[in-house]
């Protein structure tokens, strides 16, 4: 790979000079690897799973408060094995802060249904912010593009194409945090625990696997046509 501009554009590291295959250069991952990586695996997608299917289970067999506890006590475990292991956290701390805050206000408040609260906001809270990004013409999903994908270096904003690819899959990301947040709001409203935390599991990761596959392809393609 050369070290023009078009390398950082399509989210490809480039080599050092003189370096090669045979220096040890890493070969750029594959489509399908990427994903699985800013997923956290297999491993990253079941562990994101594990508490809420424990908090589900433990609340319809028991009661709320053993429910909670449950989850939580879960969600430290997986995070102190990866730390134990020497393991990458960022997923389970995640997932931890949204079981922990979920759970306090469950308990404060004596309802199931408040565990998933603070998702519904968040999803809000991301649409708005990445629909405010685009409105700016900074379209957020380009910044993270360029921090995930190309170190820190944001030459998208340089080139017209990748400008508008950034700004409708921003609208795309805002928009699937819309669909998220709405249905589960409805399930709020309706009462209907079991299956916000259902649809909690799937509007999370497989709608999330959607959106990183378009996003993935979207920008190469538009980085191999500004190449």
């Amino acid at each position: 790979m050369t070290g023009d501009p078009a390398d950082d554009r399509t989210g490809e590291v480039p080599a050092e000079e003189g370096g090669g295959a045979g220096d040890g250069e890493r070969p750029e991952a594959t489509f399908s690897e990427q994903i699985a990586d800013q997923l956290g695996g297999v491993r990253g997608v079941v562990e994101s799973c594990i508490p809420v299917l424990v908090f589900i289970g433990v609340n319809i067999a028991v009661s709320l408060r053993p429910a909670l506890i449950a989850a939580v006590a879960v969600a430290v475990l997986i995070g102190a094995f990866r730390l134990i292991r020497r393991q990458p956290v960022r997923h389970a701390v995640n997932g931890l802060f949204g079981i922990a805050l979920g759970g306090v206000i469950a308990w404060k408040t004596g309802h199931a249904k408040d565990f998933y609260l603070p998702g519904i906001f968040i999803a809000f809270g991301y649409a708005a912010a990445l629909l405010v990004s685009m409105i700016a013409r900074r379209p957020l999903i380009g910044y993270v593009w360029g921090v995930v994908m190309t170190r820190g270096r944001h030459t998208w904003r340089d080139s017209a194409v990748l400008l508008r690819t950034f700004q409708w899959l921003t609208l795309l990301w805002a928009g699937c945090f819309v669909l998220r947040g709405a249905v589960q709001g409805a399930l709020y409203y309706a009462d209907q625990t079991t299956l916000l935390g259902v649809s909690r599991i799937a509007l999370s990761w497989p709608l999330y696997v959607v959106q990183l596959a378009v996003t993935l392809w979207a920008a190469r393609r538009a980085g191999r046509r500004e190449a």
